[in-house]
């Protein structure tokens, strides 16, 4: 994504008062396969054009931004996601990654060196999670989830072939029962090899505490505009009182 379109996106964002921008996987960087194939020194010129471009466009429309990057060490790639504000940038490794035999992100990357440790802010009185997609799939991500107090999961996806349906399945009920909303961002386009064609298919859509789709993009480079409304949590956390039966166990400190 260039930075001229990131700009108009940018811009769309700050116009409508919008705090945070969430982008999907292999937006910013060439996906993992063609990177297998490109020199350390292109791939690493390449995230820090993209970490540079949007430090400024951060601080330029006071935006918070959540995206997944490929950062370069000399022993090879690790897979973060950067949360970019107007004045600070972290990185936080993703720990759980894709390690099918066509899809193997776990060979390919470094494994993080710290253990699991949700990543979690407060932005407008909503304290967030960022969980990489493929982590969705992990109760003890969950559970993270629970004992952090998170209300808004920020979920940045690369979801191809024909999961969709899957996908919309398994976070409708990882929302229900932990009562949050998820913001789940998918990219578009395709990557072709000789054996086969990955098409990601995009869907990217927001899921309420009650396990609803709220709104939902298909298949082309679109902006999805999501509000996060603090009553609906409340609400949704009294009918269904999953935290009041777990705080009786002692499960939520």
């Amino acid at each position: 994504m260039s930075d001229a379109k990131l700009d108009y996106y940018f811009r769309i964002c700050a116009k409508k008062g919008i705090g945070i921008v969430v982008l999907g996987e292999y937006v910013l960087n060439s996906f993992f396969k063609e990177l297998s194939t490109m020199p350390q020194s292109m791939a690493k010129e390449q995230s820090n054009y993209k970490i540079k471009s949007l430090k400024a466009l951060s601080a330029k429309y006071e935006l918070t931004v959540i995206a997944p990057l490929v950062l370069v060490k000399k022993e090879g790639f690790v897979k973060v996601t950067a949360k970019f504000s107007p004045r600070s940038t972290h990185y936080y490794p993703q720990h759980w990654l894709i390690h099918f035999k066509h899809w193997n992100e776990e060979k390919f990357f470094l494994e993080p060196e710290a253990g699991y440790d949700l990543p979690v802010f407060v932005h407008e009185g909503v304290r967030y999670g960022i969980v990489n997609g493929f982590e969705a799939y992990f109760d003890a991500v969950w559970a993270e989830v629970d004992k952090k107090r998170v209300d808004a999961v920020l979920m940045p996806s690369v979801s191809a072939f024909d999961s969709g349906s899957r996908w919309r399945e398994l976070l409708r009920m990882r929302a229900l029962t932990h009562n949050v909303y998820i913001l789940r961002t998918n990219r578009i386009g395709s990557y072709k090899e000789k054996e086969s064609s990955w098409h990601f298919y995009g869907d990217s859509f927001l899921v309420n505490p009650h396990g609803e789709i709220e709104v939902s993009l298909a298949d082309k480079e679109e902006l999805l505009v999501a509000t996060i409304d603090k009553a609906l949590l409340t609400e949704a956390r009294r009918v269904w009182g999953w935290r009041t039966q777990w705080a009786k166990k002692g499960v939520i400190v």
